[in-house]
């Protein structure tokens, strides 16, 4: 809980500096349309990668195998989209990484260390 407080304070934050000193470098109009233009391409490439996404964990099912590459490739195109629409230069970033397969492989390992750790100490169960 602690980090997320810190994310919730800092983020904004690194948001409103970045975006003011861009504002000033490059000027308030090129600064509003750069934040448009990528929430526009983040919205495509999270349709893109979503749909193929789901198109593989599909055919992973009707293989009868289990899609956790999937699943986890489906979490990160959610957040990385959701990150792009978001306005900022920090979550657009993060975004981008969060879409990029070359990238994305970083946050999968992540995430499934989080995973492994929740299991572990027992806050999530895994029913069967």
């Amino acid at each position: 809980m602690k980090y997320l407080f810190l994310l919730i304070i800092i983020v904004p934050a690194a948001e409103i500096g970045i975006l003011l000193v861009s504002g000033q470098l490059i000027g308030v109009w090129p600064t509003i349309l750069l934040i448009i233009f990528t929430g526009v391409l983040g919205a495509y490439l999270a349709k893109q990668q979503g749909l193929e996404t789901i198109r593989r964990a599909q055919e992973q099912l009707r293989r009868g195998m289990m899609p956790g590459d999937a699943i986890l490739d489906g979490i990160s195109v959610l957040v990385g989209g959701t990150l792009l629409l978001t306005p900022g230069f920090v979550t657009d970033t993060t975004g981008f990484l969060l879409l990029a397969p070359p990238t994305r492989k970083f946050f999968k390992a992540l995430m499934l260390k989080l995973f492994r750790n929740w299991i572990n100490k027992g806050t999530i169960k895994v029913i069967r």
